[in-house]
Formats: C-alpha cells, structure tokens, sequence
C-alpha cells in the first residue's frame, strides 16, 4: 500500500496495511480476517501467486503479505469462530480487523448491573461518550504481536495508535488459532 508510513517492524507495517486497506472500504464493515504469509516464501514457493497478488516485480517487498480470508460469520460470536481455525504451516501470523463501541474509562463506573449481553450492547451503543473504533490485531506464530486503532472521528491514517497490547483479549484469541 502507497501510503502506509515505514514503521519499526515488519508486523507494524503490515497491521498498517491492513488498516490501510480497511479504511479505504469505509466505516460500517463487517470483521475481516487475514492470514500473513513470509513474502520472500510466497514469491520462491509460488510464484504464480505473488504475480497476481503484484508482488513479483517489486524490488523492496514487505516481510509479511496479508491475505484476506473468506467472510467472517456476521451471525457466530468472533470467540466461538476464532475457536474452529486452523493454520497451515505457510501461514506465518494472522490478522483481523473489527469495528467496534468504545467508552471512556469513566463510564465503566455508571454501567448498570444485571444487564444482558444484548441489554448491553444497547446501552453502550447510546451512551453519549461512546466513541467508534476500528481494531486490527496481528499475531505471529512466535508470538509477536501487534494492534492498530483508528477511531470514527479522527479517521486519518497519522491518528492511528499502534502498539503491541491495545487489545489483549482479541491478540491471545488470535493467538489460539495456532495453539496445536
């Protein structure tokens, strides 16, 4: 991608391209996942493949090619579908991206109790300090990681917060999609 910024590592720059190439669908998106896949393997191991994807002529290619999966059920909670992946071994990390409601810190205190799951979810969704955020999480079989967030109202690619624990829960989920 043209205008993902050089960052420090290799899985940054992919998470950026990802967030790129998500941005660049628009808000409202349904999760999108990702195998990443060893660029230099690609282009040796299958060449007819890196040629389609545009990466056989290039001469500075990035360690990691993201390869978008097929849809992510919108109707399976994302645990429960995380839980029935399985890696091929040319699969090096994965990444997802997901749109989701964010509070404040500070609502955390004001949240009634004994609400549901979907009671939830409505709260949350008309609280006036809710914020919208997309999440793109990448995980290595090594156990790298990295997050990328953009939030709705500051949607330009030099307001996107990267590092590696912005989202926890959602690396070690991704993370257990290599457990064997």
């Amino acid at each position: 991608m043209s205008n993902t910024p050089m960052a420090a590592s290799p899985l940054t720059r992919a998470v950026l391209e990802i967030d790129e190439y998500a941005a660049g669908l628009g808000w409202d998106q349904p999760a999108r996942l990702f195998a990443l896949v060893d660029t230099a393997r690609l282009r040796a191991q299958e060449p007819g493949l890196a040629a389609q994807l545009g990466l056989d002529g290039e001469q500075e290619t990035a360690a990691f090619t993201p390869i978008e999966q097929d849809e992510v059920p919108a109707d399976k909670p994302l645990d429960e579908f995380l839980g029935t992946i399985a890696w091929p071994d040319a699969v090096v990390g994965c990444a997802l991206t997901v749109e989701r409601l964010m509070l404040p810190p500070s609502a955390e205190a004001s949240v009634p109790e004994g609400l549901g799951e979907a009671q939830l979810a409505d709260w949350v969704a008309k609280h006036p300090g809710r914020q919208e955020v997309r999440m793109t999480v990448a995980v290595l079989r090594d156990g790298a990681r990295e997050s990328a967030l953009r939030l709705r109202e500051k949607d330009s690619p030099n307001e996107v917060l990267t590092g590696s624990d912005l989202v926890p829960g959602l690396a070690e989920a991704l993370a257990a999609t290599f457990a064997e």
